[in-house]
């Protein structure tokens, strides 16, 4: 999530969903599943969070036509987004382009995009004169195909489909027959200098946009940035110009300018059909070219179409579920679908634009690493249902390193200093631990202890504040300070305590790396570190709180970043027992939970509270886990337009549902290692990409048989509420008992804290 974000917003999100005011289904998607449901794909409802009914707390998310990771996504514009405005909203009643877009969230901006807009009659150019009604029973939504049909007279009615590969987008738009047909293409928009160039025995548009909208976010100029186009058309012209601002340019086939665009027309009295297909590229208007004659190498839509399904439906099956509902299953696909948006790929068939070093390179690059949010379980479910893509998403973080001087916390995509925190070093050690390969431990080594070792440029000179613009690159604020003190003080860097604590947790990862690389005092020395979080535990208070720089307490209020006192209070990830032997024992740690969610303190809608429903089971108590997990699934999550409590953060949050579904959660990522809740089907298979097959069977399981009973792995007891990750590769099956009331099962579990 972004540091704007406000808690009001949040707490109405919560109470409407649990008082029942967004229980609306989207009809609309029922001409894209259909009756007859029968493969992945068709349970994927892509309007899921993109309704704003509670504000600018919504899901966030759009309707995309996209590949598994797609560099650039496709979706019907609705509004002119930017930062905190998505595309596409599902109250809209107009659309007014199809973008083509790089907008990875809400909160993040949209950077190198291009729209396009068939019109009848007259060119309109503005946003608000060529847009045109819709209603979402002339809609329909997958992540393969999107189709509508606008305009609200006859004469007006157009068609509009897409369809889409890794770097291009396919549109086809049928106009009313003998209708004056144009195509407007909007290269950039009022303040933003583009170029465009028509060329009609070619029957190409090409051109680029060098809009990046959240640039100011960091320290990054990149004066070569570009988001070039290759707009092809499979009909001759009838007529043509370019544009910019409001007026044609008569005469003109080449034009750099303010908004600046171009518009073709075509002859429909012999065919009413116009194909389109857009080539995108960050290298050239050549590669954006290349781009499209590699994906897109005949006019075959349905083809395109079909390939784009069978893509999507081999991902999404490796997940195959039993005993849901049909709402459960909508939100399962769903969430997966969204799970598997990003990172988003940034290079282009073996070559690269760094956004770190305004050059072009050769290898395999990724960008839109919503690395505060992801690192927690979105990364992690990547690790079991994309593991081709690991190293080379590692090493692309590596290379960001290598070519501008860190490894990023928010990259989009260069440098935007949005959070707190390293956690590419969270990353880095996940991807260690669980044994991959594909990138330079050596490297990686560099890259993480420089994060825990340099501090930023300007360290002690800035507060470090929210979204401050123009800033070198932030790594850890306030490092400085947490050398000499064991914390980072409040009176001297913004978001202290929220920053010391978790970047303790990046100590533990950095620690993990050194181990794999040898190491072992460096190794020793983090491992240290990484319990500096206890020096913000205020012992008569209870609580993890702010301190000065002179020792003193800060106000319980300062400090934090999206959470608060009990937000943070078991913010150490990687030493939950040592918070547990804090709070005084197990016995007091599970009171103070029992507050803390029986008080509303628990923030579902942000990541910070993604692991507490998992806390019992350090507690003794892990049937309170089993409750509590099962509540905050049937709660934060639903079928609906609403249907993700807080902003969707690329992921994350579907995340949390698809792992507590399964059964299990990565409570500490950076470990390997998984706590177990309780599984919400009564079987989920995994069908590996590795080849084996693993199962989560509980076949008892039902609404009311909500507690776990006894746990098997491959017929051997489980005693202990932990699975790993090789667990899972190794193939095999997870078998749960299930009841309606708790049981004792592995209550004598008590994990000793970090030394």
């Amino acid at each position: 999530m972004s540091k704007s974000k406000t808690y009001l917003g949040r707490a109405m999100k919560r109470f409407c969903l649990r008082s029942g005011c967004l229980c609306i289904f989207v009809a609309s998607t029922a001409s894209a599943f259909g009756a007859n449901t029968t493969t992945p794909v068709d349970w994927v409802n892509t309007f899921v969070g993109t309704g704003s009914s509670m504000g600018p707390e919504y899901g966030g998310t759009m309707p995309f036509v996209s590949t598994p990771f797609g560099m650039t996504n496709w979706t019907a514009q609705t509004r002119q987004n930017r930062i905190s405005v998505s595309s596409y909203e599902y109250h809209d009643q107009y659309i007014e382009g199809f973008i083509g877009t790089h907008q990875p969230a809400i909160w993040m901006g949209d950077y190198g995009y291009i729209t396009l807009m068939p019109e009848t009659g007259s060119m309109n150019f503005a946003p608000e004169n060529r847009r045109l009604s819709f209603t979402h029973k002339d809609e329909i939504s997958t992540p393969y195909y999107y189709a509508v049909t606008m305009g609200s007279g006859a004469a007006q009615r157009i068609k509009a489909e897409m369809t889409a590969t890794d770097h291009a987008g396919y549109l086809r738009f049928t106009y009313p027959k003998n209708a004056k047909a144009n195509v407007l293409i909007e290269i950039t928009r009022p303040g933003i200098t583009g170029y465009v160039k028509l060329d009609p025995a070619r029957r190409e548009i090409v051109g680029y946009n060098p809009d990046r909208m959240d640039a100011n976010l960091g320290p990054m100029k990149l004066p070569n940035f570009k988001g070039y186009f290759v707009v092809r058309f499979k009909q001759p012209f009838m007529s043509h110009n370019v544009y910019s601002g409001t007026f044609s340019r008569p005469g003109q086939n080449e034009l750099t300018s303010t908004n600046v665009g171009a518009y073709v027309g075509f002859d429909t009295h012999q065919d009413n059909q116009v194909d389109v297909q857009v080539g995108t590229s960050f290298i050239s208007i050549d590669q954006a070219r290349a781009n499209l004659d590699a994906e897109m190498p005949n006019w075959n839509f349905d083809g395109l179409r079909d390939t784009l399904k069978n893509t999507w439906n081999q991902k999404l099956g490796i997940a195959t579920i039993d005993g849901a509902t049909e709402d459960q299953r909508h939100i399962f696909y769903s969430g997966l679908y969204h799970a598997l948006l990003y990172p988003k790929l940034f290079s282009e068939h073996g070559r690269y634009y760094s956004a770190y070093d305004d050059k072009i390179h050769n290898g395999e690059s990724y960008t839109a690493y919503s690395i505060w949010d992801i690192f927690r379980a979105e990364n992690s479910l990547l690790t079991i249902f994309a593991p081709e893509r690991i190293g080379g998403m590692v090493q692309a973080l590596l290379q960001d390193f290598q070519e501008g001087g860190w490894m990023p916390k928010w990259p989009n995509p260069s440098y935007t200093n949005i959070m707190i925190g390293t956690h590419a070093d969270s990353l880095v050690a996940e991807a260690i631990n669980k044994g991959f390969k594909g990138f330079d431990y050596q490297l990686a080594y560099q890259a993480v202890y420089k994060d825990a070792m340099t501090p930023p440029d300007g360290d002690t000179t800035r507060l470090w504040l929210d979204r401050e613009p123009y800033t070198p690159y932030e790594a850890r604020a306030g490092l400085t300070y947490f050398k000499k003190l064991g914390y980072i003080p409040a009176d001297k860097v913004s978001e202290s305590a929220s920053s010391t604590e978790e970047e303790s947790y990046d100590d533990y990862a950095v620690a993990q790396v050194a181990k794999a690389v040898g190491k072992d005092d460096d190794y020793r020395f983090f491992m240290k570190r990484s319990l500096s979080y206890k020096n913000l535990f205020n012992p008569v208070r209870h609580f993890m709180q702010a301190r000065n720089s002179d020792g003193g307490w800060a106000s319980p209020d300062d400090g934090w970043t999206e959470g608060d006192q009990w937000v943070y209070l078991y913010a150490a990830l990687h030493d939950v027992p040592g918070v547990v032997q804090l709070m005084g024992g197990p016995q007091a740690a599970s009171a103070e939970l029992d507050e803390h969610f029986n008080g509303n303190h628990n923030r579902h809608d942000n990541e910070p509270s993604h692991h507490y429903g998992y806390l019992y089971d350090f507690t003794g108590e892990p049937w309170k886990t089993q409750a509590r997990v099962r509540e905050i699934a049937n709660d934060a999550y639903s079928n609906t337009i609403d249907g993700v409590l807080g902003n969707e953060d690329c992921g994350q949050m579907s995340a949390w549902y698809i792992f507590t579904a399964m059964g299990f959660y990565p409570l500490n990522p950076a470990s390997a290692e998984y706590v177990i809740g309780s599984p919400l089907f009564k079987r989920v298979t995994l069908h590996l990409p590795n080849g084996k097959v693993f199962s989560i069977s509980a076949p008892n399981n039902s609404a009311k048989n909500v507690y776990v009973q006894s746990v098997t792995l491959n017929g051997k007891a489980l005693d202990i509420p932990i699975i790993t990750y090789a667990d899972i590769e190794a193939g095999g099956e997870l078998d749960f008992v299930m009841g309606p009331t708790p049981s004792h099962w592995a209550s004598n579990w008590h994990p000793q804290p970090l030394q």
